[in-house]
């Protein structure tokens, strides 16, 4: 074990407690604990939106499509990433305006649709957050394991107990504010390690051939297919929407959605970039593939020990994130003014990490977990967002999230002829995403609501 790199590590996420806990003291109302309203700078807001929607998956998931989809497949993804933010420049100040008290957008559903849809909302942000949280621990541990220094299993514990620590204690204010610190952290040894591979690249004997001939069509259906899942997921991200609240004003809150766009969009094709470099060189990408970490066995230990670092700066920002928006999704669900309210928030933020660290021991794959928790919020994305006209009813919303969940089996349904077996692909049994499922849940889900919403009898409505 590299004692050096046990040390960096500890200083690293030592440094986050100290920034939390000082944030988090500064106020003591259970809003303020939940939402740090109209609090946070566009560029406080720029660096939290990064640091929260960056996890351990950029070092997976867009070098394995830049090596495997090819370029298309990669702007695809990082357009996907950065689709929720831009969503949020015109979506937010508009529930900012009908709710400038609110704290979820489960809350909104509800005065918009009533209780079942909001049942329904928060349901899927949970599961999404779960799984989010489980494959970012998972991804620590793997990236612990692939570069061989430290066992997995501790350092997720220690980033488990660092950030709960924290945000427990501080809430939002304390997530935000070490945001700042793991967001300039993130991008700047983002740029470090891409700049020295290249330059180990450009130094190397290995010449350098063209990139493995993709065609169009896969490209294309695949890119569609993450716009469409991570998008729509991203979407649920409870943490996204505490923000909203937390901004001085819409403009803070406008500009810092549009740079966390922008910037979220070039970190991912600067990282999936180092997928097809390591199809240029000719490299083996591994099994299952790890392209990024096949560059970095071929090039020097201080690179590896950098990236281990990346990796624990980019799941703690993540996972505090999504540790302080889980508790306030369920205590605001039925919230009660108090003390005993933020106590409440701080045990179920511990509570929960419990079987998600549970199940990241297990180093199970959590992807076809994820990629089902996708679907079903590619099912619900229309109607909620369509809940600003105002000829939506609660039910044509209702009636487009059931209309969704059908819409994700007709695809598979039509291609095997059996409605069992069109559940199942729906299911990704391959643990691959494919475009029948979220195309048919997102097309059957507008037009049913759609069709309600101008049905006869619909009156307008106000939200």
């Amino acid at each position: 074990m590299d004692l050096t790199l046990v040390a960096l590590l500890a200083f690293t996420l030592l440094s986050f407690v100290w920034i939390g806990l000082r944030a988090g003291a500064e106020k003591g109302s259970f809003d303020d604990y939940i939402t740090a309203r109209n609090s946070q700078s566009a560029f406080t807001l720029t660096l939290s939106f990064v640091a929260s929607g960056l996890g351990a998956w950029i070092l997976f998931v867009p070098p394995e499509i830049g090596a495997f989809v090819g370029p298309i497949g990669l702007a695809g993804y990082a357009v996907a990433a950065a689709l929720p933010f831009l969503i949020l420049v015109w979506f937010g100040p508009a529930i900012r305006q009908r709710m400038p008290q609110g704290r979820s957008l489960a809350e909104y559903a509800e005065l918009r649709f009533g209780p079942l849809m909001r049942y329904w909302l928060t349901g899927l942000s949970l599961l999404y957050m779960l799984c989010f949280i489980t494959a970012e621990l998972t991804a620590l541990s793997a990236i612990a394991g692939l570069t061989g220094q430290l066992p997995g299993h501790w350092v997720m514990a220690a980033v488990v107990l660092t950030t709960l620590l924290y945000t427990s204690l501080g809430g939002l204010r304390a997530s935000m504010a070490t945001d700042r610190l793991q967001g300039w952290l993130v991008l700047g040894l983002v740029l470090t390690v891409c700049a020295s591979i290249a330059l180990y690249t450009f130094e190397s004997p290995t010449p350098l051939s063209a990139p493995p001939a993709i065609p169009l069509a896969p490209g294309l259906g695949v890119a569609l297919t993450l716009v469409i899942a991570v998008a729509a997921a991203n979407l649920f991200h409870q943490g996204y929407w505490q923000r909203i609240w937390s901004a001085q004003d819409d403009r803070a809150l406008k500009t810092g959605s549009l740079w966390a766009a922008l910037i979220t969009m070039v970190v991912i094709a600067m990282v999936g970039g180092l997928g097809m470099l390591t199809m240029m060189l000719g490299q083996n990408p591994g099994q299952p593939p790890a392209p990024f970490f096949v560059l970095i066995g071929h090039t020097s230990p201080w690179l590896a020990a950098t990236v281990m670092v990346l990796a624990t700066a980019l799941v703690a920002s993540s996972v505090d994130s999504l540790q302080n928006a889980l508790a306030s999704l369920l205590v605001t669900f039925r919230h009660q003014n108090g003390s005993t309210s933020i106590l409440q928030a701080r045990w179920l933020t511990v509570l929960l990490m419990l079987p998600v660290f549970g199940v990241a021991l297990q180093g199970v794959s959590v992807l076809r977990i994820f990629l089902v928790a996708d679907l079903l919020c590619a099912t619900a994305v229309v109607p909620v967002l369509l809940g600003f006209w105002k000829r939506m009813t609660p039910v044509s919303a209702i009636t487009g999230c059931v209309a969704g969940l059908v819409g994700a089996v007709v695809p598979g349904w039509i291609e095997t002829g059996n409605w069992m077996a069109g559940l199942l692909l729906a299911s990704f049994p391959n643990n691959t995403p494919t475009l029948g499922p979220f195309a048919g849940a997102l097309l059957a889900s507008t037009l049913a609501t759609l069709m309600v919403a101008f049905g006869p009898g619909t009156t307008k409505r106000t939200a």
